[in-house]
């Protein structure tokens, strides 16, 4: 499975999109949407949180959490410090905000690439499946590399890396189930390996300097994978 090829942009690292099967590991830490009322009203606060984050997104991305501003924040996306409470409460709910939208867009692109894969008829094999998704999510972290390398990186607010971990962890479980590892020895242990090995090659394709580059490490990687994971295919 070639990286390039998922150019459409690439983590769920599942093929399934249903609420039980999407990392939904926020609970209560879960920053929660706001009501949907009808009316202009609507239309204006959906494109006011809609700048908030934009704005968010380029504040984060070059000072890092600790050192962002919301006044700066507000000021790039020229609305008020109280319309960022009011949608947001804050500048660490602000930055999970920003981090769940990330993940779901990653899981929409992993997850509608093993649809593809699979609606295509010529794969049904659980190692290729995998490829697939971690194709589309290799893909995803060049094409927003700005908010992969901010998350990646570490750092956010108190809790955050608990939240990371929570959703590292289901992520795991998600492809425990794709990859069938209770049918096959060691099985627990080549997902935790294959999931590892992706998500640091996304934390690497986000620093390259060009996408030429960032796809031809995808493609290694991508390529190593299949080895480990169907090693009968490599000899």
């Amino acid at each position: 499975m070639r990286c390039q090829r998922s150019r459409q942009g690439a983590v769920a690292e599942s093929g399934q999109t249903s609420p039980a099967n999407r990392c939904d590991l926020w609970q209560s830490d879960r920053v929660q949407p706001q009501p949907r009322t009808n009316g202009r009203g609507t239309g204006r606060a959906q494109a006011t949180r809609a700048g908030l984050l934009s704005a968010a997104r380029d504040v984060f991305a070059e000072s890092g959490f600790a050192d962002a501003n919301i006044a700066d924040v507000v000021a790039r996306a020229g609305a008020s410090v109280g319309s960022l409470y009011h949608h947001f409460g804050g500048k660490a709910d602000l930055y999970l905000a920003l981090f769940e939208d990330y993940q779901t867009r990653q899981e929409e692109r992993a997850a509608a690439a093993v649809r593809a894969a699979r609606s295509d008829g010529n794969l049904h094999d659980p190692a290729e499946l995998f490829l697939a998704g971690a194709a589309a999510y290799l893909a995803g972290c060049w094409e927003e590399r700005e908010l992969s390398r901010l998350f990646l990186a570490g750092g956010g607010p108190p809790g955050f890396e608990l939240i990371a971990r929570r959703r590292y962890r289901e992520w795991i479980h998600v492809n425990a189930n794709l990859l069938r590892a209770d049918e096959q020895p060691l099985g627990e242990t080549l997902v935790l390996v294959l999931t590892t090995v992706v998500a640091e090659a996304g934390r690497e394709v986000s620093v390259q300097d060009s996408y030429d580059d960032a796809m031809r490490l995808a493609d290694e990687v991508l390529e190593l994978i299949g080895r480990i994971s169907s090693p009968a295919k490599a000899t």
